[in-house]
């Protein structure tokens, strides 16, 4: 299997430098300038930040316990501390390679099945599984955060319109995927109608015939196995309240970083706020989109700001640091245990060629 090993490099970072700038171009369009910005996150109680803190691992520790739980019901066994390990390599990979978060997925995907052959159907299951779980977290999420918005305010207006616009159009691509998991057939056309497009466009140089019959023995384990999850509601019922957990954990942060500025805000408006982040087509410019929604649903244009801006710190630059430490000791541990057995496998050799010819001078002074 080919090694991913991804490199930071200028091409990764251009999209997040990208949105730092706009965000910063934003502010200045909008009269909220930088001195602002640092009078305000001065006042910070660094004793609730740290705490915020926590709550980033806290996050992922329980999005870990949820994908593990699916795991280990389909005989795919990954102890909870490598799982961890992954599952940062994957917010990792989602960070470098920003689209929807499939690269984190395929990272996963490929770190099992390269410890673990012939389970990717399984691991793929595993993930979208998870994934139907957290959208329909969001989905919740937006309703609850609208419902509690609209006790205090008019339902009407542009934020109210958003999140109804968002909730829709997330519930059709959930009802899709849901369909989509659960039709093989649909499935195996797509894989015949890919490698028909493929075929055509090379021209016929390729051969994919191993590839589509790998392709379809996975799909195949794939609908198996999600079957096998439809029949297993303790072990959904399980995915699922970690899941909740973990979004739990990650609009904590969201929440006490406000908390620490001395803002208290309605839970409704952290619900909606970070529910619309999460399915927010738009990727690159998240602290435009967090300053506006913040403001829209009542928060002063400088406590959104430097909110948005402290909160980022955590959600994106140091998940990119763990991830990226993740990602390295993962990849070295690779590397090294791959040389020993090398070398245990070259010193074998060495032993077996030494006795072989030890038995033929032995057997010729017979002769």
């Amino acid at each position: 299997m080919v090694s991913m090993k991804p490199k930071i490099t200028w091409k990764n970072m251009v999209l997040p430098v990208t949105g730092i700038l706009a965000f910063f171009i934003y502010l200045y369009l909008f009269n909220v300038d930088i001195p602002t910005i640092i009078e305000t996150a001065q006042g910070i109680d660094l004793s609730i930040y740290i705490l915020s803190i926590l709550f980033v691992f806290v996050e992922t520790f329980f999005y870990t316990l949820s994908w593990q739980s699916l795991l280990n019901f389909l005989s795919v066994k990954l102890s909870i501390v490598k799982a961890y390990l992954f599952v940062w390599y994957g917010i990792f990979m989602n960070i470098i390679v920003p689209a929807a978060s499939i690269g984190g997925e395929v990272s996963k995907l490929y770190l099992v099945t390269r410890e673990q052959s012939g389970t990717s159907g399984k691991v793929v299951a595993a993930l979208v599984t998870q994934r139907l779980i957290g959208m329909g977290t969001i989905i919740t999420s937006l309703i609850v955060g609208t419902g509690i918005i609209s006790a205090e305010r008019p339902t009407s207006g542009l934020p109210f319109k958003l999140t109804l616009f968002f909730a829709i159009a997330t519930t059709l691509f959930l009802i899709l995927f849901v369909l989509l998991c659960f039709k093989e057939a649909w499935t195996l056309k797509i894989i015949d109608a890919v490698t028909r497009f493929v075929n055509y466009v090379s021209g016929g140089r390729w051969n994919l015939t191993r590839i589509k019959k790998d392709a379809i023995k996975a799909a195949r384990m794939f609908h198996d196995s999600m079957k096998e999850f439809g029949r297993a509601p303790k072990t959904l019922f399980t995915s699922t309240l970690f899941v909740v957990l973990s979004w739990l954990s990650s609009l904590s942060i969201a929440y006490l970083v406000l908390l620490a500025l001395n803002f208290h805000v309605k839970w409704g408006v952290i619900l909606v706020t970070c529910s619309i982040l999460v399915v927010l087509p738009a990727r690159g410019l998240p602290e435009i989109a967090m300053t506006t929604i913040y403001t829209l649903l009542g928060v002063p244009p400088k406590i959104s700001a430097t909110a948005t801006i402290l909160t980022r710190i955590l959600t994106f630059w140091l998940k990119f640091f763990v991830g990226f430490a993740a990602q390295q000791w993962l990849e070295i541990k690779t590397t090294t245990a791959s040389v020993n057995t090398t070398r245990a496998q070259g010193n074998s050799s060495i032993t077996l060629t030494n006795s072989t010819h030890f038995c033929l001078i032995l057997d010729s002074r017979l002769l």
